[in-house]
């Protein structure tokens, strides 16, 4: 499994609110909230991204509320991988739910840019950030995590 793409970056404490704001909540449908991803932070957003982008950010990527729209709204949105120093663990555990892979790394957090392109290899934990040429190393999924991110979501994987 891997992702490549070009990186949208964001700094700490990207909330649930600011990745989908609540005045959407009224949809689930995925392409819906794809639509509003980020506009409160990044009105560019939903025009610059393309299919299989990456979204790096730095400590608590997801805080905030519960809800599982922020992570679909970025994945409908064609974000390939999201990395981060940190991750607000609900928001960690329903991103894996619906099949969005996330990456806990703060050296790449850290060290990669806004319009770098960058490459995930999901099985080696291996991040290069192909513009700058540095890599760094992130825990690879378990093969459980695999299954699901593969199958779509947790709700596939167990069909």
């Amino acid at each position: 499994m891997n992702a490549k793409g070009k990186v949208h970056k964001y700094l700490d404490n990207v909330d649930t609110d600011v990745i989908i704001p609540a005045r959407y909540l009224n949809s689930s449908e995925p392409s819906e909230l794809a639509a509003h991803c980020m506009e409160d932070i990044d009105k560019d957003f939903v025009n610059n991204v393309k299919q299989g982008d990456i979204m790096v950010a730095r400590n608590n990527f997801g805080c905030g509320s519960s809800r599982e729209h922020a992570p679909i709204a970025i994945k409908a949105s064609g974000i390939g991988c999201v990395i981060a120093a940190t991750f607000a663990r609900i928001f960690y555990r329903n991103a894996i739910n619906i099949g969005l892979p996330i990456m806990e790394c703060p050296e790449a957090a850290e060290n990669i840019n806004d319009g770098d392109e960058v490459e995930v290899d999901f099985d080696t934990g291996i991040i290069k950030d192909i513009t700058n040429g540095k890599e760094f190393k992130a825990e690879p999924f378990p093969e459980f995590i695999k299954e699901i991110i593969n199958k779509n979501g947790l709700m596939n994987s167990l069909k």
